[in-house]
């Protein structure tokens, strides 16, 4: 089996110890996400927590009258739901596939039941909730302090790094969603950045060109965002 298609594929699992791998991986199932399928809904239980690998997963929450906000995107450096172990309310966030690809998933049952072994999963899994509160708290300072442009060049930054490659599947539409503007300014600045040959952008897929100047381009927040998760399997 080729590496990207085992669950050492994703930095959380790759970090665990020889002897939890071997008695945690045999319990993985590897599944295809396919674009816009919903792993979650609010209020029904969640069966199974899933580990991607070049897949990414976005998570939304209620904010009234049935309407729901895309907050944050899950690559390899994550997993999809903590819930499951923090013993969480099954009415909160929705979670659909962003960009389709490999992952892995694991029952809620096998996560509870390792996570109350109290070991080096447990650890690991506790060192990435504090890394999504860091990244949600960074990600509100930036709404209010940082332009459009920047914003993007975070979010793309962070988008290729989940996913793992050099190509992102996201429309226009959805991330004017994930950063709450208009599609009109993403088209503005996306444009801009073709222009000076950062990225390429067509119907939906955006190619990264040039990986330093985007990362020059974007906010302190990115780079923060993207240091509190990478410390988490460090």
């Amino acid at each position: 089996m080729h590496a990207s298609s085992t669950p050492a594929a994703n930095r959380l699992l790759r970090a665990l110890p020889a002897a939890d791998c071997r008695r945690l991986f045999p319990q993985l199932e590897a599944v295809n996400l396919r674009p816009g399928a919903t792993l979650f809904e609010p209020a029904a239980p969640a069966q199974f927590a899933y580990f991607p690998v070049n897949s990414v997963v976005t998570l939304s929450y209620p904010i009234g009258q049935g309407a729901m906000a895309k907050c944050c995107s899950i690559g390899r450096d994550g997993m999809v739901g903590v819930s499951l172990f923090l013993d969480g309310p099954e009415d909160g966030n929705r979670a659909e596939v962003e960009s389709g690809g490999l992952a892995f998933r694991l029952s809620a049952a096998a996560l509870r039941a390792e996570f109350h072994r109290a070991g080096a999963l447990q650890r690991l899994l506790l060192r990435y909730v504090y890394a999504l509160v860091t990244q949600s708290s960074q990600l509100c300072v930036c709404q209010q302090h940082h332009t459009v442009g920047q914003r993007l060049c975070g979010l793309l930054s962070r988008a290729f790094s989940e996913a793992n490659g050099k190509v992102a599947f996201i429309t226009q539409a959805r991330i004017g969603e994930l950063l709450g503007v208009r599609r009109e300014s993403i088209t503005e600045v996306a444009s801009r950045l073709q222009g000076a040959r950062i990225i390429e952008y067509c119907r939906g897929q955006i190619t990264l060109l040039d990986r330093a100047r985007l990362e020059e381009r974007a906010c302190a927040c990115d780079r923060i965002i993207r240091r509190a998760l990478a410390a988490v399997s460090q």
